[in-house]
């Protein structure tokens, strides 16, 4: 049985089990009144959570694990695709471990799935990576240690490679008869005042929202704006149109860290979900 040994932890989210429950509960406690669980009685495909440090992004990240806990829907494997910040390894991977943990515990790798997906196993894309690996507290806390995941690394974002990446993921959970749970991991723009970040924000979303994914791409390109997973987006928009063909986007919260620190330049942060009536 192998650990992947823990890099983010005690950086990007506590290493103490005690205050990492109590920032969670207390973003959920803050966050009360505003999260919209009517969208728990949809048919939940996944949705895209923030991979910043827990202190910053975690009040938009409640708002979409809140609202898979309420659904009581049961999955079988949450599928975390993530960006590759660091640029080693390959270029799309899955984690050779048998687990991932935090302070709240170990959460098993479904290898079965792993290996069905056919996508290449790794080691080094996820050494030195944070963005999956923030992600992993929030599915313990919300859902439990019981549920097996599968962590992505794409470090090739393209539109083309998001829909090889889906087609397999999904094409494998179809043979295995998973239900899967689909988090994009992303922050979106990076390091500007918080209303130019805001406006290219909203250019992205603009066609993201209308389902015209080549756009979205297109203009994250066009207009140099800073999303870091917008790949990993991608992969699970290829992926609810696998799933259910018609399906919908909506944005759950949004911010930035200059709400939680005071800074000129700020990076921000949506929490979005992807579900079928």
């Amino acid at each position: 049985m192998s650990v992947r040994p823990n890099y983010a932890e005690g950086q990007f989210y506590s290493a103490d089990q005690h205050d990492l429950i109590h920032l969670l509960e207390e973003n959920l406690k803050k966050e009360k009144g505003k999260i919209d669980l009517s969208l728990a009685q949809k048919k939940i495909i996944g949705g895209v959570v923030p991979h910043a440090g827990h202190i910053y992004s975690a009040s938009e990240a409640v708002h979409f694990f809140e609202i898979v806990r309420k659904s009581g829907q049961q999955f079988d494997v949450v599928i975390i695709v993530n960006p590759n910040h660091t640029g080693k390894g390959l270029p799309v991977s899955i984690d050779e471990h048998d687990y991932w943990s935090s302070s709240l515990g170990k959460i098993e790798i479904d290898r079965q799935l792993a290996d069905r997906s056919r996508l290449p196993v790794d080691r080094l894309s996820q050494q030195y990576e944070h963005s999956g690996e923030v992600i992993v507290p929030y599915v313990q806390y919300f859902l439990g240690n019981k549920i097996k995941f599968l962590p992505v690394s794409f470090g090739a974002q393209s539109s083309d490679n998001a829909k090889v990446v889906a087609q397999r993921l999904w094409d494998a959970c179809k043979e295995l008869n998973r239900k899967p749970l689909f988090i994009a991991s992303s922050d979106f723009n990076h390091f500007a005042i918080p209303e130019e970040g805001a406006t290219l924000d909203d250019l992205a979303l603009e066609p993201l929202l209308a389902k015209d994914c080549k756009k979205f791409e297109s203009v994250i390109h066009e207009k140099e704006i800073s999303i870091c997973g917008f790949g990993a987006i991608m992969s699970l928009f290829y992926f609810a149109q696998e799933e259910y063909g018609a399906f919908k986007i909506k944005v759950l919260k949004r911010g930035h860290s200059g709400e939680v620190h005071q800074m000129k330049e700020v990076v921000d942060y949506v929490s979005m979900l992807f579900y079928a009536e």
